[in-house]
């Protein structure tokens, strides 16, 4: 159906079909660029599936979907049908003075540098974020001579400067305040014939130099970035700050001035969308950082899976106190610290749980996730003997645990799978891979409260007391297989005994755990029976046949016949067409283009054209004489 079998995953947890030398939304590799693929047909050397090993390669340059985070490689459980993947580091680069920044925390402040030297020509740039109205950027003065930058108001950035011809000001409106405390750009120019001043990408105000009178800039003073002359300074952030094609260090200055700070806060107004998962930006002084100890991701933007496999047998508990711990500061410390106060709550029980996790497991019945507690209270989310999810809730108030059954797929068939269930008081939304959630409720008579939650176990259940009949028998022999960025409510359990936490003192794991992302990719192509795949070797037969079925369905002999004869007489009419017009056209192209020869006597037996010529036509030296004359017309 088109579905590529082969991908890779990028920054923003995407996935993407082209490759090196290719670019984005070009399914194709850098053969299908320069169309010298192995075969014509595909734009990908080893689409061509031919015996020998083919090879494709090439850089991947456009940096919004990179770095590489998973490559994913299909088609390969046919015999001889084999992929060796390989990738590259990342090379970056850029400008590191990009970032040089400085925060003026008071009005007063300022940094000071050596005398702007600019007398014909003057080019300033730099970024300012402020939520301040209005400040002083820089100024230098000479003796009647100045120039200056400043936030006039709100919406206003002036340009202003004197070369002995009278004070001359640019001023740059906006539409919208410029104090939002966002990113804007300054970029002021001024040479002997004209001046302008642009900020972000408004229109460039530009304003002539006059035709006689001073043209050299000469200033005395020293540069002051901040403030200067008593006037109000600025108050919030400059970087990337260029005279001249020079960049001042502002940084450096900062850590010996009184009231300025080297770097700028602020970062994760503009960056911090990048932490994702529920990661949190955290300001640096030279850029941000995501904080991932409360999410079940890793890496720099939390978006790196943690999972891990699991042998049969294996399992993992998570208490929800440390040892030594009472009760009631576990819920309050650990499984229940959330930004939310109902999850808070000091009687030591849940209105809402939210848990995400994906998997991947091709045994069944099996328990994926479970949830104790020291009531008869507790959640499960288990694989039944048929391959089918089913979540269960006990809380209370009814005979029989609370059953949700996703019957219409076999989750068991070995693909990585992404469950979401969250529950607020009676209301149930379950999301499956990237079907659309779907909505459940508690009976009426069930209680909403999760009571006195105790332990959460993954992969079997090593509980003390009565535990559910169903659950007992699917606890034989384990889960077998791979699960991935779990996380229940504020806690990470894989992570936490993965990563040196300060959760990892309240797990504990039967067997040797082992990390892996086997289960963290969602499903995406789900794979062929053996009726439907063309490459199946069913063993025994010599002579392979593909069946494929319409819609999935089998296809019976009647409808087979007829269709076996309608594609005849259909091909036998499109034949017949073709024969016509292949006539038609020889027909009419017959007399156009005709030409006569006088072909030389005994030609046949002559040894090339030219002797045919020479021997038989006695006129052939007369005729290369006439050949030989020059005609003007």
């Amino acid at each position: 159906e088109g579905n590529p079998y082969t991908w890779w995953v990028g920054k923003a947890n995407e996935k993407h079909y082209y490759w090196g030398g290719s670019g984005p939304g070009i399914q194709k590799c850098a053969c299908g660029i320069e169309r010298n693929c192995t075969d014509p047909k595909y734009y990908c050397n080893c689409d061509a599936d031919y015996k020998q090993w083919r090879k494709d390669s090439g850089m991947l340059s456009y940096k919004e979907h990179l770095p590489v985070s998973q490559v994913v490689v299909g088609d390969l459980d046919r015999p001889g049908s084999e992929a060796k993947v390989s990738v590259g580091p990342v090379r970056c680069q850029g400008d590191r003075n990009y970032w040089n920044a400085a925060s003026f925390v008071t009005s007063s402040s300022y940094l000071h540098f050596s005398t702007f030297q600019g007398e014909t020509s003057a080019d300033i740039s730099f970024y300012f974020k402020t939520s301040a109205s209005d400040g002083v950027f820089l100024e230098n003065l000479g003796n009647t001579d100045f120039i200056k930058l400043e936030l006039k108001s709100a919406t206003e950035v002036s340009f202003s400067f004197d070369v002995g011809n009278g004070p001359v000001e640019i001023v740059v409106r906006s539409p919208n305040p410029l104090n939002d405390d966002q990113w804007h750009r300054v970029n002021a120019e001024r040479n002997v014939k004209q001046a302008s001043l642009q900020v972000d990408q408004l229109p460039l105000e530009v304003q002539k130099a006059p035709t006689e009178g001073h043209t050299r800039l000469e200033l005395y003073s020293q540069l002051y970035v901040g403030a200067a002359g008593g006037q109000r300074g600025f108050l919030g952030c400059i970087r990337s700050l260029r005279m001249n094609g020079v960049t001042l260090d502002l940084e450096e200055r900062a850590k010996v001035t009184p009231g300025v700070k080297p770097g700028c806060s602020g970062h994760c107004t503009s960056y911090g969308m990048y932490c994702a998962n529920g990661g949190k930006c955290v300001e640096k002084y030279n850029g941000y950082s995501c904080d991932c100890s409360r999410t079940a991701y890793d890496g720099p933007f939390c978006i790196k899976d943690v999972g891990a496999f699991f042998e049969e047998g294996m399992w993992l508990r998570y208490n929800f106190h440390s040892p030594g711990t009472s009760v009631k500061d576990l819920v309050s410390r650990t499984l229940l610290s959330s930004a939310d106060p109902e999850i808070t709550a000091p009687d030591l029980s849940l209105n809402k749980e939210e848990l995400s996790f994906s998997f991947s497991t091709t045994k069944s019945p099996c328990v994926l996730f479970y949830v104790s507690s020291y009531t008869p209270d507790f959640m499960a989310v288990l694989v039944n003997p048929t391959g089918n999810l089913q979540i269960r809730y006990n809380l209370g108030g009814t005979k029989e645990p609370y059953n949700i059954d996703i019957d219409h797929r076999n989750m068991a068939n070995g693909q990585p799978h992404t469950v979401n269930v969250t529950r607020n008081g009676r209301d149930i939304v379950l999301q499956l891979d990237h079907y659309p959630p779907t909505s459940y409720s508690l009976p009426a008579t069930s209680d909403i409260q999760f009571n006195s939650p105790k332990a959460l176990f993954l992969g079997k259940v090593i509980e003390i007391g009565k535990i559910d009949q169903d659950i007992y028998k699917y606890n034989t022999p384990g889960f077998t297989g791979c699960l991935s960025r779990v996380q229940f409510n504020q806690i990470a359990p894989l992570k936490a005994a993965l990563r040196p936490t300060n959760a990892s003192s309240h797990v504990h794991i039967q067997g040797e755990l082992v990390e892996s992302n086997c289960g963290a990719s969602p499903l995406t192509i789900p794979p062929m029976s053996a009726a439907t795949d063309p490459w199946h070797l069913d063993s025994g037969k010599v002579a392979i046949i593909a069946d494929f079925p319409y819609n999935g369905q089998a296809i019976g002999d009647g409808v087979n016949r007829n269709s076996a004869i309608i594609g005849g007489v259909i091909a036998v009419v499109i034949f017949t067409i073709l024969c016509t017009l292949v006539f038609l056209i020889r027909y009419m192209f017959r007399h156009k283009g005709t030409y006569h020869t006088n072909e030389a006597k005994g030609a046949e037996s002559a040894e090339s054209a030219d002797a045919a010529i020479m021997n038989n036509d006695p006129n052939f030296t007369e005729t290369i004489d006439e050949s030989k004359k020059e005609w003007l017309i």
